[in-house]
């Protein structure tokens, strides 16, 4: 039998694993889209239900520390920018043009982001505040040449 298969535990079974849980500092991080899935937001204050998008990312920082982040994307046209600028930073979209989203193209797309950390509920957690675009054309982040916590240098790509 498979021991990486899941399964329900039993009431004296044994455990051992424990939370792979990470909390990065705010800063700028390379990231890599693990997985998406298509489903249906609830619709919340002006929006109504429709179509979104559960990405799974996963962030590398310092000492071989990694997050797995959750980031829905809303495809609702009062989020295009933040579709737009999800796409521009996995490089589907240039500056300029429209753009189909490609979704067979989005796992395993890399990229760079901005973490920042959010409180709910008294618990803290990394969220993605802001995708950079890989193209060019766009303005870059500013830099004073320091290097965030994350290894990675605002504006250098």
């Amino acid at each position: 039998m498979d021991a990486n298969l899941e399964k329900e535990f039993g009431w004296e079974d044994e455990i051992e694993k424990e939370s792979e849980f990470v909390l990065l500092p705010a800063g700028n991080y390379k990231f890599k889209v693990e997985s998406f899935e298509r489903s249906r937001s609830k619709g919340e204050g002006k929006l109504p239900p429709c179509n979104m998008a559960i990405i799974k990312i996963r962030v590398d920082g310092d000492n071989n520390q990694s997050a797995l982040i959750t980031y829905n994307l809303v495809l609702h046209s009062s989020l295009e920018w933040k579709i737009s600028e999800f796409f521009a930073g996995i490089g589907q979209k240039k500056k300029g043009e429209k753009t189909r989203m490609n979704w067979q193209f989005v796992p395993g797309s890399t990229g760079t982001c901005e973490i920042g950390i959010k409180t709910y509920n008294g618990n803290e957690y990394n969220e993605i505040k802001k995708f950079y675009p890989k193209d060019p054309s766009y303005s870059q982040p500013k830099s004073n040449g320091q290097t965030s916590s994350g290894g990675y240098t605002a504006g250098q790509f």
